[in-house]
């Protein structure tokens, strides 16, 4: 279970303080998530929180 962000970031950086596990960081043209850290927010939302947020719409499963 894990999510990845697209080439159609903005780099905005509003999904990574509301990741609760630290799995999104700022990677070189666009924010990245850990897919091994990534737990999509289960046990601490009903949904991904970062997708809720992102303007860009550019979260996905991965």
């Amino acid at each position: 279970m894990s999510l990845r962000i697209t080439e159609e970031c903005t780099f905005c950086a509003a999904c990574e303080a509301e990741c609760p596990v630290n799995a999104i960081s700022a990677g070189t043209d666009i924010y990245v998530i850990d897919e091994s850290v990534c737990t999509e927010c289960e046990g601490y939302a009903d949904s991904p929180a970062c997708v809720a947020v992102c303007p860009a719409e550019c979260i996905v499963k991965a």
